[in-house]
């Protein structure tokens, strides 16, 4: 029988639970001291760990985004205020005025940020429509012929000429500020993974159709 592998205890996550504890005690604490007794004072903690980890998801999942660090920084700010705070620089037992209405003010400011951060999307460049081909105007002829007579040969003046061949459909063209992102994009992907982006990534990336992912993939190339 194969050995199990021995329990190994990381010491990076050993001390961000101690951390994450010890941040978690300072906020229950604050909020304690500020009237927020009871169940009240757990949950400020939990509203601010919470929010911190959204944001901090949103940033890995959907890299840079302005909406994200906003909301990053506002949650790194109130758990490392709490530290601060309950560290002796403030007189918990007599709370300023200013730190009761921060805290009161926490639940409303906290619902915001996450339901910004769970359905607000990206903000994207708007991609022009790609022209539309326009179908040959050709109406079939249903008719039964019963008893089709033959026909006489035709002279050289009496022969139809040839309709002329429908050009190819041009390229869409692209707005030079879709190629701008579409190359930080780019520049982003390359940066994460060590590879260029394909087309299919780059259109999913992007949203647009996949004509005008091939074009704007062409400028890039």
């Amino acid at each position: 029988m194969k050995a199990r592998p021995a329990l190994r205890v990381d010491a990076v996550l050993v001390q961000a639970v101690i951390a994450g504890a010890l941040s978690f005690a300072h906020l229950h604490d604050l909020a304690d001291a500020a009237g927020q007794d009871g169940w009240k004072a757990w949950a400020y903690p939990i509203s601010v760990d919470l929010l911190l980890v959204a944001a901090w998801r949103r940033l890995r999942s959907e890299g840079p985004s302005r909406l994200a660090w906003c909301w990053f920084v506002i949650a790194l700010f109130a758990s490392l205020g709490a530290n601060v705070a309950t560290a002796g620089f403030l007189d918990l037992a007599h709370p300023p005025a200013w730190l009761r209405f921060g805290i009161a003010g926490w639940p409303a400011l906290a619902f915001l940020g996450g339901t910004l951060l769970a359905h607000s999307t990206g903000d994207r460049v708007p991609v022009p429509p790609a022209p539309a081909t326009p179908a040959p105007d050709v109406e079939p002829d249903i008719t039964p012929d019963p008893m089709p007579e033959p026909a006489p040969l035709a002279s050289v003046e009496d022969t139809p000429a040839l309709a002329p061949a429908a050009e190819p459909a041009l390229a869409p063209q692209v707005p030079a500020a879709l190629v701008d992102h579409a190359r930080k994009v780019a520049d982003d992907h390359h940066a994460r993974t060590g590879s260029r982006i394909d087309t299919d990534t780059l259109r999913a990336r992007l949203g647009v159709p996949p004509q005008l992912a091939d074009a704007i993939a062409a400028q890039l190339a």
